[in-house]
C-alpha cells in the first residue's frame, strides 16, 4: 500500500518522534536545507531515522526564459545526496528573472518555445541529481493568449521528452478550475495519469475578484476541502495506491489536526480500489 504522508514542521518534530507515525512520509522543501548544519538539518535527521522523505523544490525556476542557476541546482543535489529521498520534485513554474528573484511560483504560457525551454532545465535537474524528478501542475489565476497548448498537454509533452514524472496536486486542479471556469473532471480527463508518481492535497482559501467572481488561493492554510477529497476518490479509481501528501505551510494545526488528514487521506486510499482505464471523471 502507498504511504501518506505530510508536510514536515519543526513545531510538530516533538509529536511526531513521540507519536510514531506508522506508514508515513514527510515532505521537505529544499531550500530550508541547503546550508551544512544546525537545527534544520538536526531535526530532519532525526526524522529521517525513522521516515522516508521527499523533498520538494520551490526556486528552481524551472519555467524561466534564464538558465538555471548552477549555485542552486549544486545545492539541490547536495540535499538529495544527503538524505536520499524516496521522491524529488519541482514546479512548472518560474520565480527569476535577471538578478531578480520573486518569492512566488508564476505561471508561463504553453508554447513551443516554453516547452523546449522546460525540457532542457527539467533534463538539466535530472542530469545533476542522477534521477528522476516529479513536476507539480500549477495553481493559476492568469491564463496567457499566447499558449497553443493546454496544460495537460505541456505536461504530457515535457514527461515524455524528459522521462520525469508528474506530481498531481489535486487542490492546484479544484484552484485553477474554479478561476478560470471549467470543470476540474474535465481537466483530470486529459491529465497525462499514466505519468503521476505523487499526488499533493492541500487547502485553500476563498476570495472574490473585482467583478465579484470566485477566487480562489491555494494558501495552504486549512483542511482539505470536500470537493478536493471527491476528486482524490475518483483519482484514486484511476490510478490505485498512489503516495499522497498533506501539504499544509501556514496557520498550522497541532500534530494530531494534521496527522488526522493524514489518516483521512489514507482511509480513502485504503477503500478505494483499482479499476480499469476508462473511468470518467464527473462534470
Amino acid at each position: 500500500m502507498a504511504r501518506v504522508g505530510a508536510s514536515f514542521k519543526h513545531e510538530h518534530l516533538a509529536d511526531i518522534l513521540a507519536d510514531r507515525a506508522t506508514g508515513a512520509f514527510f515532505e521537505v522543501h529544499a531550500e530550508n536545507y541547503m546550508g551544512d548544519g544546525g537545527p534544520p538539518h538536526r531535526a530532519l535527521q532525526a526524522i529521517r531515522r525513522d521516515y522516508p522523505l521527499s523533498v520538494h523544490g520551490v526556486c528552481m525556476s524551472i519555467g524561466a526564459e534564464q538558465a538555471i542557476a548552477l549555485d542552486h541546482l549544486a545545492r539541490f543535489r547536495r540535499v538529495i545526496e544527503r538524505y536520499e529521498p524516496v521522491l524529488v520534485s519541482e514546479h512548472l513554474a518560474w520565480s527569476t528573472h535577471g538578478n531578480a528573484f520573486y518569492n512566488d511560483l508564476l505561471p508561463l504560457p504553453y508554447t513551443k518555445s516554453t516547452l523546449a525551454r522546460v525540457c532542457d532545465h527539467v533534463s538539466q535537474v535530472q542530469d545533476a541529481i542522477g534521477r528522476t524528478i516529479l513536476l507539480e501542475n500549477p495553481s493559476t489565476y492568469l491564463t496567457f493568449h499566447s499558449s497553443t497548448y493546454a496544460e495537460t498537454d505541456f505536461l504530457c509533452e515535457v514527461a515524455k521528452q524528459t522521462g520525469c514524472g508528474l506530481l498531481l496536486d489535486l487542490n492546484n486542479v479544484f484552484v485553477s478550475a474554479v478561476n478560470h471556469g471549467y470543470t476540474p473532471g474535465s481537466y483530470l480527463n486529459d491529465f497525462p495519469l499514466w505519468a503521476v508518481g505523487e499526488i499533493h492535497l492541500a487547502g485553500h482559501s476563498r476570495q472574490v475578484d473585482e467583478a465579484g467572481e470566485p477566487l480562489l488561493i491555494d494558501s495552504h492554510d486549512r483542511a482539505v476541502s470536500d470537493e478536493v477529497w471527491a476528486l482524490y476518490e475518483q483519482t484514486l479509481h484511476r490510478l490505485g495506491a498512489v503516495p499522497t501528501l498533506i501539504e499544509w505551510d501556514s496557520n498550522l494545526p497541532s500534530w494530531p489536526g494534521l496527522w488526522s488528514q493524514v489518516i483521512a487521506a489514507r482511509e480513502r486510499l485504503e477503500r478505494v480500489m483499482y479499476v480499469a482505464d476508462g473511468v470518467a471523471y464527473a462534470d
